[in-house]
This record gives structure tokens, C-alpha cells and sequence, in this order.
């Protein structure tokens, strides 16, 4: 069985995440600037790039599974890429293979961090808004009794000689 069918979609899911790493830039920058209708079509399409990635996954899964159990090769696991590496039958499809699951992986490392940030510049304008809520929000005259108060200004401490 040929390695051949897996390198096409490894191939998709590198092109696939790439796409989805481009839109992350592009949803730094709304994030930004603030363009809320901008963030909500980056959703969107967000979403259906997730969607497409979760269908090659499980393609991926299937083909290696496939692969490994032509092989004679049963695993308890779930089948990964690396396994197909072990099994494969020359240096080269073993190289092609980690040539495409390290590009892949590489993406998805900065995929990662990109939407490490995006989540940062959330959480920062999150903060800021509730802070500016916070200062035009009247604040309400404090309803407790101060300490001075309920004991008296000029109340005398009261000491307990335990030798006594």
C-alpha cells in the first residue's frame, strides 16, 4: 500500500491550517482596531475552516488506520502518523513523511501562538472596558458603619490581665 493517499491529505491539513493562521493575523488586527461586525464574519469563517480540518483528521485516521492494518500492524491507539513512519517500506516515503508532519506541526505551533495573543488583546480589552464601566458607574454611598463609629471615637481599649 502506498504512503501517497496520507501525503495528499497531510497536504490539505498544512494548507487548511495556514489558511486558518491567516485569518488569525487578520483577526489581531480587528481586535485591534475594534471592529466587532469584522470579528463576527471571522468567526464564521473560522468555524467552517475548523469544520473542514475535523473532516480530513478523520480521513487522515482512516488512511493510516488503513495503512497500518494492510501492514499486518494492530494498534490499541489511535494510529498516528509517526506509526505510519515505522511501518513504511523505504527511507524516502519515511522522509516525505516527516518532511509534510513537521511543516504541519510547525503551522499548528504558530497557529497556537497567534491565537495565544488573539486571546491576550480579548482579555485586555475585556479589562479595559469593565474598567471604564467601573469609573462612569456612580458608586453607592457605603451603607456599613465605619470601626470609629460603632465603637465610639474616644472609647477606651480594654486590657485582660490573665495573671490576675
Amino acid at each position: 500500500m502506498s504512503i501517497d493517499p496520507l501525503l495528499i491529505i497531510l497536504d490539505k491539513l498544512e494548507k487548511m491550517h495556514k489558511s486558518l493562521l491567516k485569518l488569525a493575523y487578520h483577526k489581531t488586527e480587528l481586535i485591534k482596531v475594534g471592529d466587532m461586525e469584522g470579528l463576527d464574519q471571522m468567526l464564521k469563517s473560522e468555524q467552517s475552516h475548523v469544520a473542514a480540518i475535523s473532516q480530513l483528521e478523520q480521513q487522515r485516521q482512516k488512511v493510516v488506520t488503513d495503512y497500518l492494518g494492510a501492514k499486518g500492524i494492530a494498534l490499541s491507539g489511535q494510529a498516528t502518523v509517526a506509526d505510519v513512519m515505522g511501518a513504511a517500506d523505504t527511507p524516502q516515503e519515511k522522509d516525505k513523511l516527516d518532511e509534510v508532519r513537521k511543516r504541519l506541526l510547525l503551522t499548528i505551533k504558530t497557529l497556537k501562538k497567534q491565537n495565544d495573543l488573539n486571546q491576550k488583546l480579548i482579555f485586555q480589552s475585556l479589562q479595559f472596558v469593565n474598567m471604564t464601566l467601573d469609573l462612569l458607574r456612580p458608586q453607592p454611598e457605603q451603607i456599613n458603619y465605619s470601626k470609629t463609629e460603632v465603637r465610639g471615637s474616644n472609647m477606651a481599649k480594654v486590657h485582660f490581665d490573665s495573671q490576675a
